[in-house]
């Protein structure tokens, strides 16, 4: 499986990726939760991991503020959000 990383947009190179999401998972290890304190560590402004056609990637930027801490989005392909089914309403 692929490690993909997008930086503002940007896809970096495989080697790259991979050794961000090294970095990525060590330090959720030390630090569960704290998504600010990795992105500040590799100087981006935000760092969040999301799914993108069910493979993992994690989406950096130097500008977008980081979120707190939730589940990762569910994207397709183009970046559209997945919506949740919807609960049917009953009688």
């Amino acid at each position: 499986m692929a490690l993909r990383v997008l930086v503002d947009g940007t896809p970096l190179a495989e080697p790259e990726s991979r050794a961000l999401w090294q970095r990525f998972s060590a330090w959720m290890e030390q630090h569960a939760g704290d998504l600010g304190g990795f992105a500040q560590a590799e100087g981006f402004a935000s760092v969040h991991p999301e799914l993108h056609d069910g493979e993992p990637v994690l989406v950096a930027s130097r500008s977008a503020p980081q979120r707190p801490y939730a589940s990762a989005p569910v994207r397709r392909r183009g970046g559209a959000p997945v919506s949740a089914p919807r609960k049917r309403r009953r009688g």
